[in-house]
């Protein structure tokens, strides 16, 4: 589509934005479009109205979730506040995993030296426990 500058026809500007800006939608607006389409009766009188005001289906969809819940939106991006224990959790994961890699590593030079022992045909010392090992 051309243009009119000063009456003279230029061609259209093809520069082409970057990014697409993220459509908000305030929650008035959202309970009066959800009314408007629950009132409706008619065949394709919603479809009517998504077209003339350029939705989709999944936003009545997700908008009336929203209302079930409250119309609270979902903050997108990084939690700001984390539970308090959180980092106390991760902590103890990171040790746990460590220990348990520690602990495989003991087990495993104790059966080498079970092996070497045997092999030379060195006694081993018994020691009563209450683990049952093989």
């Amino acid at each position: 589509m051309k243009t009119k500058v000063n009456g003279i026809a230029t061609l259209p500007d093809p520069e082409v934005l970057a990014k697409a800006k993220r459509r908000q939608f305030t929650a008035d607006y959202k309970r009066r479009i959800l009314a408007e389409a629950d009132s409706t009766k008619e065949s394709g009188a919603i479809g009517a109205l998504l077209r003339r005001e350029g939705l989709y289906s999944s936003h009545l969809t997700h908008w009336r979730q929203q209302r079930d819940r409250g119309l609270a939106p979902r903050q997108r991006g990084p939690k700001s506040q984390r539970d308090p224990l959180f980092e106390e959790v991760r902590k103890l994961k990171q040790e746990n995993g460590h220990l348990t890699q520690r602990l495989a590593r003991a087990v495993l030079i104790i059966d080498v030296q079970k092996k070497v022992s045997s092999l030379l045909g060195i006694p081993l010392a018994t020691v009563d426990s209450d683990e049952s090992n093989s």
